[in-house]
């Protein structure tokens, strides 16, 4: 059932069919889609809807968009459903992350292989012992975009979780024992990093066969804070952004010339 007042547009996002590209990128914040669409030729607004701006251009001649989706698995999965319903079905998440790893420093590159259910979102798809992992094209366009444009970079699990003070305070929430302990879990583990959609995207992707892959900025790291290590905070997501644009030019290359 469609609920939006036109028939021909998805209730929140407010797009359809022919509206957006196969390949989207998925940044949370909306404004950063202006910014992520002038790397696209010829990009238009398509959609200011809620939380979910969308643009669409080319990429060598192929159509591409980026929609933002707001923070966290909940408004996530809401977009990829109704853009997958408007003919995507490539997606690369941008964002920042906190790193977990004291090796992991503010400025490097992370992109997910997989991500913990650490959230609520996911379970509404499939059960707890079912995996939240990227896909292996995605995945590897992404690392390969990487080492191209020369930036640091590293490749892992990352956690996921929907609070966000749950993490950066999570002595002062009542349920600090678990918090506390499942963090030094995943970091033992070897977490890279901590953010908020990954685990659903990647689960919802999975049940809706379609792919993604996620590259985040390194803003900061607390646990180089505890350690008493350098630890400044960046903003500038422009080369997570150039990664995934890099990406999506090899995945359109790759798809035509299987």
């Amino acid at each position: 059932m469609n609920y939006s007042e036109n028939a021909g547009k998805q209730y929140h996002i407010q797009v359809g069919k022919g509206d957006v590209g196969r390949y989207v990128i998925l940044p949370g914040d909306p404004k950063r889609c202006a910014k992520i669409a002038k790397y696209f030729d010829n990009a238009v607004l398509m959609a200011d809807s809620r939380e979910y701006v969308t643009y669409t251009g080319y990429l060598d001649g192929v159509k591409v968009s980026v929609t933002s989706t707001g923070i966290g698995g909940p408004s996530a999965s809401i977009a990829m459903e109704e853009l997958v319903m408007s003919g995507a079905d490539t997606f690369i998440r941008v964002g920042t992350c906190g790193g977990m790893q004291t090796d992991v420093m503010s400025g490097d590159i992370v992109i997910a292989t997989g991500a913990v259910r650490m959230e609520g979102t996911s379970r509404e798809y499939a059960p707890i012992e079912f995996p939240a992992v990227a896909d292996i094209q995605v995945t590897n366009a992404l690392t390969d975009a990487a080492k191209k444009l020369g930036q640091n970079y590293h490749a892992g699990v990352v956690q996921c979780k929907d609070s966000f003070y749950g993490q950066h305070s999570p002595e002062s929430k009542p349920v600090d024992y678990e918090l506390l302990n499942k963090w030094e879990a995943f970091k033992r583990l070897g977490c890279l990093a901590s953010e908020m959609e990954s685990a659903a995207l990647f689960v919802v992707a999975s049940s809706l066969r379609v792919r993604i892959g996620s590259c985040f900025l390194v803003m900061a790291n607390q646990e180089r804070e505890k350690a008493g290590l350098e630890n400044p905070v960046v903003h500038d997501t422009d080369m997570a952004i150039r990664v995934a644009v890099e990406a999506l030019r090899s995945l359109i290359k790759k798809d035509a010339n299987p």
